[in-house]
């Protein structure tokens, strides 16, 4: 009997453990990542921090802040190399019922106005665009302006 490869993604809370290869994807997808200090302190206030794994790899996460009956998507990336396959679809899909499940009744989210890719995977579900925040991402040679976006979930 050969052993096979556990294709499919599964989802489990992040550890401490996880930080160096969080960090990893951060570094490699983002021009102004988050720190390893970023997470850790998500992860020390108790924000509901997943990562996706395939294979044994840590592929992707996500960080999302509930409370008082709202959600907010701090960070949701997938590893570089496994973009445009679904996996940040599956990943969102996943954050979207957590917060269902935590009883809030919208999500909110801040996108790069620069991040096409970004935005259309979450207005494919249903995300509106909300307003503008002006200068709130750094950026090389000043500011990027972030989307908020927002999703009913009732």
């Amino acid at each position: 009997m050969s052993a096979q490869l556990d294709t499919q993604p599964r989802l489990r809370l992040m550890t401490a453990g996880d930080l160096d290869a969080v960090e990893a994807i951060e570094r490699s997808v983002y021009t102004h990542p988050w720190t390893r200090g970023n997470f850790a302190d998500s992860l020390a206030s108790g924000y509901h921090c997943w990562v996706m794994e395939r294979d044994g790899r840590l592929i992707g996460y996500a960080v999302i802040m509930v409370a008082a009956g709202e959600a907010h998507l701090l960070n949701l990336s997938i590893a570089a190399d496994l973009q445009r396959r679904g996996l940040g679809s599956e990943l969102l899909q996943f954050v979207l019922q957590l917060a269902r499940d935590c009883a809030a009744g919208t999500i909110y989210l801040e996108v790069r106005a620069s991040n096409r890719a970004g935005r259309a995977l979450y207005i494919r579900h249903a995300f509106a665009e909300i307003g503008i925040r002006k200068g709130y991402y750094p950026a090389h040679g000043g500011r990027e302006d972030a989307v908020t976006m927002e999703k009913k979930l009732a």
